[in-house]
């Protein structure tokens, strides 16, 4: 039996976002490895667009991590933020791919990105990524 397949209209709005080249995020190197010191870094005005009205759409972003050896820069990681305030980007993959760029920069033990989205038509979306 032949399934009728229909097309969204996001459809091929967000293929490219895996392989996007985003800025370089800077680290440091941690004095203290093999510590239980876990770090979290929040973000009350991080800013993307929404890829099909092209509205921006405002979070808060909350990274949680163990270093290893190296902790994040945090003006470089302002700057890496900045690249996504005028991206057509899914709530989604906004987290998925700032935990992508983080744990490639830094290489935690374990690391957690949570977007708190803002409301937008009676909705609110909270998205966790996390890497173990």
């Amino acid at each position: 039996m032949k399934e009728n397949k229909v097309k969204s209209s996001y459809e091929d709005r967000q293929n490219h976002i895996p392989a996007l080249k985003t800025p370089k995020i800077d680290k440091w190197e941690f004095m203290y490895p093999n510590s239980a010191t876990d770090l979290r870094i929040e973000v009350p005005e991080f800013t993307c667009v929404c890829p099909k009205t092209g509205l921006p759409d405002f979070a808060t972003l909350v990274i949680e991590y163990r270093p290893v050896k190296f902790c994040l820069e945090l003006k470089s990681f302002k700057e890496y933020l900045l690249f996504y305030r005028n991206l057509g980007i899914f709530h989604e993959h906004v987290v998925n791919k700032v935990l992508k760029d983080c744990v490639k920069a830094v290489s935690p033990k374990w690391m957690k990105v949570t977007g708190v989205f803002n409301s937008r038509g009676g909705i609110q979306t909270t998205v966790v990524g996390i890497y173990e």
